[in-house]
């Protein structure tokens, strides 16, 4: 892996760690609100592409008071190029897993789930419009898969292999 101050100035503006840490961290807390439980590690992977994509963004922010599998069925284009961003993403996303984990701010438990420390992530979302956009995507998503409650159903919804 390069060293972050080696990568060209545009993937360190549009992938920093500390922003997709930040996205999934608030998917991670709602998670275990909803469902009382640690995330999976594979659901973790979902969110940036998921939250960052602008067109899937505006689709999931107007179906937040909906539940995933409709808004994904009456919006098939969410799942258009989503396998292709989760593979482009994913190194992005592990500097950004890592990046939390050095920070304290989760905890990985041995069978791989993901806990939010207590006081982690500020209730109050700030930012541009466009990162307070990213971060309530994502808190929505992290609802919804614990409402789903199961991984594979996710993933295969989304049409996805993990």
């Amino acid at each position: 892996m390069k060293a972050w101050n080696n990568r060209p100035r545009e993937l360190r503006n549009l992938f920093n760690p500390a922003f997709l840490g930040v996205i999934m961290l608030r998917a991670i807390h709602e998670y275990g609100n909803e469902d009382g439980k640690p995330m999976p590690f594979s659901l973790c992977l979902l969110i940036p592409a998921l939250s960052l994509h602008k067109d899937t963004r505006d689709i999931l922010k107007r179906g937040i008071r909906t539940y995933l599998v409709k808004v994904v069925e009456d919006n098939p284009k969410i799942l258009v190029g989503l396998p292709d961003r989760l593979r482009g993403l994913f190194p992005y996303t592990m500097d950004a897993l890592g990046y939390l984990l050095a920070q304290g701010a989760i905890v990985i438990h041995e069978n791989g789930h993901i806990t939010a420390i207590d006081g982690s992530v500020q209730k109050t979302i700030s930012g541009t419009q466009e990162t307070q956009d990213c971060q309530k995507v994502a808190r929505s998503l992290g609802r919804k898969f614990a409402q789903i409650s199961d991984r594979a159903t996710v993933y295969t919804m989304l049409g996805v292999r993990p």
